[in-house]
């Protein structure tokens, strides 16, 4: 029972850290990812000399914020219960996927323009700064794939260092 509701701790400390480290990050990546300009016109809207560097930019941010967070995360929760890494990584990835939801969220509603409302009121050419959104799909992985790696380097530094506590064990002459 006591390993049961050990490992149940860190899936739920995996769960309140991903929600709100990931409402924080959010908050974070709508104040550092840049904008892409958008010219509003009452019938389109288009990017204001369109380059993909700042669509690309913020993708990096939301990616790289991701990646810091998995590692912190899977480092505090195995610090937490280092013996046992199957619920230390559940608990990273369960980090990692509420964690990415709520970053995503907080960013995008920080980060929100309401284009079609401003088209609808205007009468003239309007520039703003076009809204926060993530085009690269791949950077919501980010954060559980760095869990999962931090977990795989934890798992293989203890497989190690048993495969050699075992061999200085047989090394040893038996004391008489």
């Amino acid at each position: 029972m006591r390993t049961e509701r050990r490992a149940l701790a860190v899936l739920v400390a995996g769960f309140i850290v991903g929600l709100v480290s990931g409402a924080a990050l959010g908050v974070v990546w709508a104040a550092l990812a840049p904008r892409v300009p958008v010219i509003i016109r009452q019938d389109v809207s288009i990017p204001q000399g369109f380059q993909p560097e700042e669509y690309l930019a913020s993708d990096i941010a939301f990616g790289v914020l991701g990646l810091i967070a998995g590692v912190l995360v899977t480092i505090g929760l195995a610090y937490m219960r280092r013996e046992h890494l199957l619920s230390v990584l559940l608990g990273s990835l369960l980090a990692g996927t509420v964690g990415t939801a709520a970053m995503w969220f907080v960013g995008t509603r920080l980060g929100s323009v309401d284009i079609a409302g401003l088209q609808a009121t205007l009468t003239d050419e309007m520039v703003v700064d076009g809204p926060l959104e993530v085009h690269l799909s791949g950077m919501f992985l980010m954060w559980v794939v760095a869990s999962a790696a931090v977990d795989s380097l934890l798992a293989l530094s203890d497989w190690i260092g048993d495969l050699m506590s075992r061999a200085r064990s047989e090394r040893t002459p038996p004391s008489s």
